[in-house]
C-alpha cells in the first residue's frame, strides 16, 4: 500500500490553497464583475477591484485568456 508522507500532503494543500488564491474560472470573474457593478459600499467594491486586479494580472502572467464586461475594473480598458 502506498503511504503518503505528512508533509507531502501538508505541501499539497498549501498549494492547492495558493492556486485558488489567484485563478479564478471565467465564470467566477464574470459574475464578481458584475456585483461590483452593483455594488454600492466603497470598501466592498474596492475589496472586488483588488481580486479582480490580481486575477487579471495572473491571467496575463500566465498567458490565460480573461474576458470580462468591459465596465468592470477588471476589463483592459480600466486596467
Amino acid at each position: 500500500m502506498t503511504q503518503i508522507k505528512q508533509a507531502d500532503f501538508i505541501q499539497s494543500v498549501a498549494d492547492a490553497l495558493q492556486y485558488i488564491s489567484y485563478y479564478h474560472p471565467v465564470d467566477y470573474i464574470k459574475n464578481l464583475a458584475a456585483a461590483w457593478e452593483r455594488e454600492q459600499s466603497p470598501a466592498a467594491k474596492d475589496a472586488i477591484t483588488q481580486i479582480l486586479v490580481n486575477s487579471r494580472m495572473c491571467a496575463e502572467a500566465t498567458g490565460r485568456s480573461a474576458r470580462t464586461p468591459a465596465s468592470s475594473p477588471y476589463s483592459s480598458k480600466s486596467a
